[in-house]
């Protein structure tokens, strides 16, 4: 009889798997992926001319033209449509009976084989593109299978066991995700930037502040900066996407009255937790730093809504043109992202479309870190990141486009 193996240690039992840690990293993908679609019609421009038009002049390209005018006709989206006439060209090329209606399980090698053709090593004759290429041309092919089949899911792509037809997007597969995974690491190795969402830092912070709440606003204007900015400062604070921080509801918000010195707020609904348990933070007054203190916000969101917003329902309100707070339009995600679009170009960031709806949690993360001097395990429970996410909660601490043009302080000795 054989002896009994020993039984897994606490830690054994804790360390998490290579395929746990893969799929963090393909979640990862999706969530930088959905961060940069704001600003993809701008991604997109900067890549055309390496979809040139003069090269779409035979039957194939002739063709691939015809199918994709009928198939789309939202006209501003012209960058998007070369790219998705490259990628039906590139196929018909190659097998004359391919077809680009076609949505099965070979469509993710479809993508994943143009995005080499574009972006792999010329010495194996590719054209050597760099990333953000691979991320344009996946935009455009997502919104190609979109068109498609304007009825599938946005969010998934999976087997339909009843049917036997594959449902959602073939550019969310995890296929294309663990593509785009790896590609990024061989462009990260040649010394390529990443083209991941950038960090809001707290000097980012304290400009939109001055941007928000500017005393040369007009009435109506700084009405509108107020429910822009406490919803900004609370997701950078609390480590939220900004699809997370428009769900918070008056509800979440334990406020004592009379209470100066904190507040606490609580929210069943993470992204990276569906189990419905409750996850809380309490916000202390931040008497050091006036801009973001959680409790002087609240003054504020409270001084604007005054007795005759209802508290309750959704706590962040549309704020009209003219300053009126509507009590029955919340604000969305897409308007907090676009404002956040519109707020950073007005204070002159070339680079503003390098933020996304991941900005405010990457940067609070390195706030906690760097400035805060929190531990690892401090932000994990903060941020409500399992062992299996630590690579998440690592890419937050770093990247690349946050941290190398500080790279000549790193060694001071005074």
């Amino acid at each position: 009889m054989s002896a009994k193996s020993n039984p897994p240690t606490s830690q054994e039992k804790t360390i998490p798997s290579d395929e746990q840690v893969e799929d963090e990293l393909c979640l990862l993908d999706l969530e930088d992926a959905d961060s940069l679609l704001l600003h993809v019609q701008d991604l997109v421009s900067q890549h055309l001319d390496e979809f040139p038009e003069d090269l779409l002049d035979d039957e194939a390209a002739r063709y691939a033209a015809k199918m994709t005018k009928a198939s789309i006709t939202d006209g501003t989206r012209d960058g998007h449509l070369r790219i998705i006439k490259h990628y039906i060209t590139f196929h018909l090329r190659r097998n004359k009976k391919w077809d680009a209606k076609r949505v099965d399980d070979k469509t993710p090698h479809d993508i994943t084989t143009f995005i080499t053709q574009k972006c792999g090593p010329v010495e194996q004759g590719f054209e050597g593109r760099k990333y953000s290429t691979a991320v344009s041309t996946r935009a455009a092919l997502t919104m190609w299978y979109k068109n498609l089949r304007p009825n599938e899911s946005l969010t998934e792509w999976r087997l339909d066991s009843v049917s036997n037809t594959w449902r959602g997007l073939p550019t969310r597969s995890r296929q294309v995700s663990q593509f785009m995974v790896g590609l990024e690491k061989t462009k990260a190795k040649s010394g390529e930037v990443s083209s991941s969402a950038r960090a809001l830092a707290l000097e980012d912070i304290h400009r939109l502040y001055a941007h928000c709440i500017n005393s040369n606003l007009t009435p109506a204007q700084r009405r509108l900066g107020i429910v822009r900015y406490v919803a900004y400062l609370l997701a950078w604070l609390m480590l939220l996407r900004i699809d997370e921080v428009i769900k918070l509801r008056f509800e979440n918000i334990d406020k004592i009255p009379g209470e100066r010195k904190f507040v606490d707020i609580s929210l069943n609904t993470r992204k990276q937790n569906q189990t419905g348990l409750l996850h809380s933070w309490r916000l202390h007054a931040n008497d050091d730093d006036p801009k973001i203190c959680p409790v002087r916000a609240f003054i504020l969101l409270a001084s604007l809504y005054g007795t005759e917003i209802k508290k309750s329902g959704p706590l962040f309100l549309h704020v009209t043109a003219q300053g009126a707070v509507m009590q029955n339009q919340p604000l969305t995600a897409s308007t907090l992202s676009r404002a956040l679009s519109r707020d950073l170009q007005g204070l002159g960031y070339s680079s503003w479309a390098l933020y996304g709806t991941h900005s405010f949690r990457r940067g609070g993360c390195q706030y906690r870190i760097k400035i805060k001097r929190w531990s690892a395990d401090m932000v994990a429970a903060w941020g409500g990141w399992s062992q299996v996410e630590a690579v998440t909660m690592f890419r937050y601490f770093y990247s690349p486009n946050d941290n190398h043009e500080y790279m000549h302080e790193y060694d001071r000795n005074y």
